[in-house]
């Protein structure tokens, strides 16, 4: 049951920021969701930052659950990401949706793969200056 709490936690927080995010993005006149993709690219950079350095000797499995699962999993917006697309295809936008779709997919991917890159080197440096090399 604590659990939740953790979750529920980490995911009001995550929420807000979501949100202060979005109302910082003016809405596009081109009619292209750019606030929903930036916000999960930077979800995917930080998650895959997160998990990285979030090794059980340094985290407590409560945080993990709390910044990983709720903050992170209610900032990030999967669901507004689909609606967008559906959103774009019924009205005729095809090339609009399929570019969100594979910007949204290769920056995602991308920057998820920098985040672990990110926290290998910080997890590298912090070793290093532990062994008094």
């Amino acid at each position: 049951m604590k659990e939740l709490i953790y979750i529920g936690v980490g995911g009001f927080l995550g929420t807000l920021t979501r949100y202060a995010i979005q109302l910082g993005i003016p809405t596009s006149n081109v009619g292209f969701p750019w606030a929903v993709l930036l916000i999960n690219a930077m979800g995917s950079l930080f998650l895959g930052w997160f998990f990285t350095i979030a090794v059980p000797d340094k985290i407590t499995p409560q945080l993990r659950l709390a910044i990983g699962t709720g903050f992170t999993g209610a900032f990030t917006t999967f669901s507004t990401f689909t609606l967008d697309m559906v959103r774009l295809s019924e009205s005729g936008e095809w090339i609009k949706a399929a570019i969100y779709l594979l910007i949204s997919l290769l920056v995602g991917l991308i920057l998820c793969a920098w985040g672990i890159r990110l926290g290998q080197r910080i997890l590298g440096t912090r070793r290093q200056e532990g062994d008094g090399s």
